[in-house]
């Protein structure tokens, strides 16, 4: 597909143990249906086309060379369906019986894969018939071809090299030393599994958490594939429980005993940024086989939601980030507390999203110490853009959590700055601006000085991307607890918090969470309402957090983020309102950096932080032109 996504899928037939003829063609219809679907990769489960469960049939040359006969055909069927397909069956060579996986593709077999680990315990009895793999890869001949046979075979495709492929056979997956890890580290950005797990009480949850590490540790996509309902029920019962995951998380999942099928796209781009950002990871293991497969790529929007909110999860999940990030935000603020033996914090309350948040962490971390809310000083400061809403809003935030209250108005001492520096106040431009955010801070450090404590930042890591602070105003602090929390993560915790507490003090944020976003840096409009509204200025916030985790987390192009975006907010936000604030998103992440070279230390909550000291290294005068010459372009 577009941008490095593979389509896999995980099926699992209806089949007859011992009837390779009929498997076969059930096989075929699987894989018509696939072609018609878009799949690029399709994977069957162990011997699908004799049968897991045949017993000492496999012992029987007649089945040997049917099932061998089947897979002359279901290879000759491929042809023209566009997919790599992964089915298993029994192969002699000379005097032993190995259970391969065998990869063809196009009216080609490009391989034979062996088992390596041969279940012998409980109802398992593999050894009986089968032999393990052996080191090397060598070649046979069979159906008709000579191909390489061995564990250490990796596919790709010859236009999408990060397209590559390796296999594993059921209880590879459950040994300690799976192939799996060699196979990752030798390039391998997709693993399947071709297995016959029978299914028993609790063994589901294990193997799906199998699955799920296997692809986390491996960093890899994983296609798990297992037998299903046809096989024989004379001891065992299989549910075609198959399975599709990407670095740890499953994108895909079939229900036991309901026909087994499970697709998904898998993000073989996003899988190789994520090693290259790795240095534990293992690459270029040596003494493998690489076996080159091609066909036209397919076309298409993903099956797979694209996540609008990257930083906000989704139900009962959203409830306990929530819960975990305000822990993990009050302790570093109270161990910085403890550590510079300060007796207050104070901080600027505005009547916003981010100053709320801000109290609730620190009244959070006084609480956890023991310490009395009296002595976190909070401080509103009306200025020329405060509206009677949002300071009502502050004091009540602040009367509603207990602490002490302070308020300076900032005008008087502005006029007089102005006046200093010869700057008419009629004119509205950036300094008329700046200045009352610098006034801010200024008084917020020296009371902070006066009352033995220290300033307590409030700006989110959205602002900081898109440097939408002053410099050295509201973008400097003492400790800067909101410094990795996104804009729309902001909403979340604090809607949280607030219904935790409930009474006075949930109404009072359920009234600032529906408050416009802005700095009030500019007069009020005429009904005294906000007339300086950020989102109008530099864009949805929703929109800054998707290009913000996709280019810092993800790595993606400016083409990938915007074809991603189409289908993130398909129905919100037409193509070029979404390449419009791409576009600003670049310029002003590029512009801003300088910014961010010197912020204040703040605690870390997600997987993106902008620190200079630890997770985003960039020179201030990094240019843009690749970026924004791709973006202006689509």
């Amino acid at each position: 597909m577009k941008y490095g996504f593979v389509r896999a899928r995980a099926l699992s037939p209806d089949l007859k143990p011992g009837d390779p003829a009929y498997n076969a063609q059930k096989l075929k219809e699987g894989m018509e249906r696939a072609a018609v679907e878009g799949v690029e990769l399709l994977v069957f489960p162990e011997l699908c086309v004799t049968g897991y469960t045949c017993g000492d049939l496999f012992g029987q040359k007649l089945l040997l060379n049917a099932a061998e006969e089947a897979l002359k055909g279901l290879v000759s069927a491929s042809s023209g369906k566009h997919m790599l397909v992964f089915a298993g069956v029994p192969v002699a060579v000379g005097a032993e019986l190995f259970n391969c996986a065998a990869a063809f593709a196009e009216g080609k077999l490009l391989a034979l894969i062996p088992k390596s680990h041969i279940p012998n315990y409980r109802e398992f009895y593999e050894l009986r018939h089968f032999t393990p793999a052996k080191e090397g890869v060598s070649v046979v001949d069979y159906a008709g071809c000579s191909v390489p046979f061995g564990r250490e075979i990796v596919l790709y495709h010859e236009k999408m090299p990060a397209f590559s492929v390796a296999a594993e056979i059921c209880e590879d997956l459950w040994a300690a030393h799976s192939p799996a890890e060699g196979h990752a580290a030798a390039g391998a950005n997709i693993l399947v599994n071709l297995s016959a797990s029978n299914e028993a009480v609790g063994k589901l949850e294990y193997r799906r958490l199998l699955v799920k590490a296997q692809s986390g540790k491996c960093v890899a996509g994983y296609v798990y594939a297992d037998a299903g309902e046809g096989e024989s029920v004379s001891d065992l019962i299989f549910a075609g429980h198959d399975m599709i995951a990407e670095n740890g998380s499953l994108l895909s999942e079939s229900a036991p005993f309901l026909g087994g099928s499970a697709t998904g796209e898998i993000d073989v781009e996003l899988l190789e940024h994520e090693r290259r950002a790795m240095n534990t990871f293992e690459q270029g293991r040596e003494g493998y086989t690489k076996v080159a497969f091609s066909f036209p790529l397919a076309e298409g929007k993903l099956t797979r939601k694209v996540d609008p909110t990257p930083f906000v999860p989704e139900g009962k999940e959203l409830d306990r980030r929530c819960g975990l990030i305000l822990s993990m935000q009050s302790s570093a603020l109270a161990r910085r507390l403890q550590h510079t033996h300060s007796k207050t914090a104070v901080i600027g309350i505005s009547g916003g999203l981010d100053s709320a948040l801000a109290l609730l962490v620190t009244v959070r971390a006084f609480d956890l110490l023991g310490k009395p809310r009296e002595d976190i000083i909070a401080v509103t400061m009306p200025g020329f853009g405060t509206t009677n809403k949002t300071r009502m809003s502050g004091l009540s935030l602040m009367q509603a959590t207990g602490v002490t209250i302070r308020t300076v108005h900032i005008g008087p001492a502005v006029n007089r700055h102005f006046k200093d520096i010869e700057h008419d106040p009629e004119d509205r431009n950036v300094t008329y601006e700046n200045a009352q955010a610098r006034m801010r801070t200024l008084i917020l450090m020296d009371i902070a000085n006066d009352m033995n404590g220290i300033v307590v930042g409030t700006g989110d890591l959205s602002e900081l991307a898109l440097g939408w602070c002053t410099y050295n105003g509201d973008h400097m602090s003492m400790y800067a607890v909101n410094c990795s929390v996104p804009k729309t993560l902001v909403k979340s915790l604090v809607d949280y918090e607030g219904r935790r507490a409930g009474g006075r003090l949930e109404a009072v944020l359920r009234g600032i969470l529906n408050t416009e976003i802005s700095p009030e840096l500019l007069p009020p409009d005429e009904e005294g309402g906000i007339a300086q509204k950020t989102e109008d200025i530099v864009g949805p916030y929703e929109l800054h957090d998707f290009y913000l985790y996709s280019f810092v987390r993800r790595g993606f192009s400016p083409a990938k983020t915007l074809w991603l975006a189409e289908q993130a907010f398909e129905g919100k936000y037409d193509r070029e309102t979404l390449k419009k604030w791409l576009l600003n998103f670049y310029k002003r992440f590029f512009a801003q950096q300088f910014k961010r070279n010197c912020v204040p230390d703040g605690v870390k909550v997600g997987s993106v932080s902008l620190s200079p000291r630890g997770d985003w290294r960039m020179p201030s005068d990094a240019s843009a032109a690749l970026w924004l010459k791709e973006a202006e372009e689509l």
